[in-house]
């Protein structure tokens, strides 16, 4: 018989071989809910209007896909840079929240087909003496993006000079601009838009979008879900193809963008 020093170092070397995030498969799972993880932070495609209520683009595409599904959905919100180890620690079943689907966060999560594609862009004060995007207009300067975010790591290869400050959310990077504390802004070309456009960034204006490193930016924005649920994976993938062959996603899209934000 084992003793138990032996048999705990026999256990501790077979855990050590199972993948960090392994998961256990869902095929026999009957998903009739699903729990969606969302930031809740990020207007147009995710926030919380006066009333606490959850709107936005990610949040009309999360009901479409629900209903595409046949499915009841439930809505969970969480910080961003818990987004994926909640959705590990299975808080939630899949992460609706414009992430973007890269080969770091492969490694830790899977993710559906991308439900759409937009640029990066950066945003200045409307007094800015900063002529353009490229790495020497931005030499030195200080740039805000919102942390663990695509944004703030292509900041970081883009604009290897300029000193990169990164914040929980976008709304404090906005607050920093707005009170000159930073140079510039780096987000999704659509956030900074809708910002831009209301009378709370009516400091600043659109400086230029720039090209989406498919290294850093990945192939889109997709549903994040555990690894091994390869059955709720092809249920959202059905879904993403019946929303946007049916027309539900065109009308939902044209709430909210005077273009198509599917991308190529």
């Amino acid at each position: 018989m084992l003793t138990r020093s032996i048999l705990a170092l026999m256990t501790a070397g077979f855990l050590a071989t199972v993948p960090a995030h392994a998961q256990e498969s869902d095929a026999d799972k009957d998903w009739s809910t699903v729990r969606i993880g969302t930031e809740g932070a990020y207007p147009p495609f995710n926030y919380l209007d006066a009333s606490g209520e959850l709107k936005g683009f990610d949040i009309d595409i999360a009901k479409a896909l629900c209903d595409a599904m046949k499915v009841e959905c439930t809505f969970v919100t969480q910080d961003w840079d818990g987004m994926i180890p909640a959705l590990q620690n299975d808080n939630y079943d899949a992460i609706i929240a414009s992430m973007s689907i890269t080969p770091e966060r492969e490694e830790q999560i899977d993710f559906t087909n991308k439900y759409y594609q937009t640029p990066p862009a950066i945003a200045v004060p409307k007094d800015s003496d900063i002529a353009g995007t490229t790495k020497e207009d931005l030499s030195g300067k200080a740039i805000g993006a919102q942390v663990s975010t695509t944004h703030a790591r292509a900041a970081e290869a883009y604009f290897p000079d300029a000193e990169i400050r990164q914040y929980p959310t976008a709304e404090e990077y906005k607050l920093d601009i707005e009170s000159g504390r930073i140079d510039a802004v780096m987000d999704d070309v659509v956030v900074l838009t809708e910002w831009l456009n209301s009378d709370a960034g009516a400091c600043c204006k659109l400086l230029g979008t720039l090209p989406a490193d498919p290294e850093i930016y990945g192939r889109g924005v997709g549903v994040g879900l555990r690894k091994g649920n390869d059955k709720l994976k092809g249920m959202f993938n059905d879904a993403i193809a019946t929303i946007r062959e049916n027309g539900t996603y065109k009308t939902i899209q044209d709430q909210y963008f005077d273009f198509d934000v599917y991308g190529e």
